[in-house]
């Protein structure tokens, strides 16, 4: 009995240290990449690169959560990449939290965030907005509590001391308002980004912003754990060189719109535009 439970502590100790050590590896082929569900640009670029590591034999999680989730799982070390991180100023304040994060590349320049409305409604600056509050209805249809927009959005509101109020539920919520008001030729304001699907698929605009409520133009990077790179030379080196210009980016969105299941869609992708996927191989 004594030499059966000696035995089976060491094939558990062993069994451990393996664990440990697969886990550490260099070698290992499960990578986790954290996702927004809800955000075109990120959905698509998550689901390209899954599709191009599943083809190199990688096995790749991707782990639906909030940004303020994502980069803080990042930090202990549970996630190994965000390609979602918009800088300076959208995720600004989040970032400056985790310092110990490792920025791997940038993925697309021309991003932006702001207030959008139909490319019909009469206006054309933020300021406008408080003479035309019955249009409006005083409301702004914003996205989800705690999004870099959400907070650029109440900063908006405060610099030019609208009389409105910011309607928080969710992307998808954002977008289905939109698109009602649209058919029903109604004034709406959202908070919206670029890029994005719905400025292929909607005429729409943004309103001009001189208080720089929303900053300006802004660029989209990945970043990554703080030991990423040292277990995944390669694969840190691949996600430094994803990058997307702007027509590349609006045709991807469009396409991936398409598409219910985002995994079927990205593998056809990828399939199609292998030129630009082995300059990032």
């Amino acid at each position: 009995m004594y030499k059966i439970k000696i035995t089976f502590k060491a094939l558990l100790f062993v069994t451990i240290v393996n664990l440990m050590a697969c886990s550490g590896s260099k070698n290992s082929k499960y990578i986790t990449i954290g996702m927004v569900d809800g955000w075109a640009e990120g959905v698509a670029m998550t689901h390209i690169a899954k599709a191009i590591l599943d083809e190199k034999g990688y096995h790749v999680i991707i782990q639906k959560a909030s940004t303020d989730m994502i980069l803080a799982s990042m930090h202990n070390e549970d996630t190994d990449l965000f390609m979602d991180v918009w800088l300076p100023h959208t995720h600004g304040v989040k970032i400056k939290k985790f310092s110990d994060l490792m920025e791997l590349g940038t993925s697309y320049d021309n991003a932006q965030i702001g207030m959008v409305v139909p490319a019909y409604v009469t206006i054309n600056s933020i300021a406008e907005l408080n003479a035309h509050q019955d249009k409006f209805g005083k409301s702004i249809i914003g996205i989800e509590k705690g999004a870099g927009i959400t907070v650029a959005t109440d900063r908006a509101i405060e610099n030019y001391k609208l009389n409105y109020n910011q309607m928080n539920s969710s992307t998808i919520a954002m977008i289905t308002e939109l698109q009602n008001a649209i058919k029903e030729e109604r004034w709406i304001a959202v908070a919206g980004w670029q890029p994005h699907w719905m400025f292929g698929r909607m005429e729409l605009k943004f309103l001009k912003d001189p208080k720089k409520s929303y900053g300006d133009a802004e660029k989209i990077k990945t970043y990554a754990r703080k030991s990423f790179k040292t277990a995944h030379p390669d694969l840190a080196l691949f996600f430094s060189k994803i990058h997307f210009e702007d027509k590349v980016m609006a045709e991807l969105l469009a396409f991936m719109q398409d598409y219910s299941d985002k995994q079927v869609a990205a593998k056809a992708w990828v399939n199609t535009h292998k030129n630009l996927v082995d300059t990032w191989l």
